[in-house]
């Protein structure tokens, strides 16, 4: 469950400060996905950064299943964006590592003598059995964006927040990503925020928000 009260953001611009959002109020109840829609610079990014836990806000809260994250320390702040997922329109995949090793690498970190039992299932429901032994350049854009949200989901995360991740595809390819993403996430109970431009990828989700100027229109 994600909270948000009273939530803003500004950025030093030289001597001034550029306010990037203002005041903003948000609920996404256990296991509900969210897009988040709006014109380049309107602060969909700098949201889900700061529900990321990646910035910290200038004033206002951010709640995440119960953690308030302004009141975490820089290691608790640490922990948790390790126990969350992340997805990542530029795929964030390591050159050097297989696909395999690739989806392992967050689990590994988080849980180092414990085996993942789903990965096997999970793979195939991603369409990536074949690839395992792959690396990230012999893949397409659409199977690289597969091995992020199978990196992300193998985490078991409550809540995944996803950047742009179809911003790289054509239409097609978007659409199969983002409904294997939002059928994955209904099947795992997950919160999902996702910042997205294309309204056509709304209907897989609950909760649609519209950025505008740092308020929700």
């Amino acid at each position: 469950m994600i909270e948000v009260s009273d939530l803003s953001f500004s950025r030093s611009d030289g001597d001034n400060k550029l306010a990037i959002l203002n005041e903003l109020n948000l609920s996404v109840p256990a296991a509900q996905r969210l897009a988040l829609l709006g014109d380049s610079g309107s602060g969909k990014t700098t949201l889900l950064h700061l529900l990321a836990g990646l910035v910290q806000a200038d004033s206002g809260s951010v709640v995440v299943n119960g953690q308030n994250l302004s009141l975490l320390s820089e290691q608790e702040l640490a922990l948790y964006r390790r126990k969350i997922g992340l997805i990542f329109q530029h795929y964030q995949l390591l050159d050097c590592l297989t696909v395999k090793q690739n989806i392992l690498f967050q689990h590994q970190l988080n849980f180092p003598e414990q085996s993942p039992t789903e990965l096997n299932q999970l793979v195939s429901d991603l369409g990536l059995t074949n690839k395992l032994n792959a690396l990230p350049h012999q893949l397409s854009g659409g199977e690289q964006q597969r091995v992020g949200i199978a990196r992300a989901l193998l985490n078991q995360p409550q809540v995944i927040f996803a950047d742009e991740p179809t911003g790289n595809l054509d239409q097609q390819r978007s659409h199969q990503v983002v409904k294997l993403l939002t059928e994955l996430c209904i099947e795992r109970q997950i919160n999902l925020v996702m910042v997205t431009h294309s309204h056509q990828l709304t209907d897989y989700f609950d909760q649609v928000k519209v950025l505008k100027d740092g308020r929700f229109e």
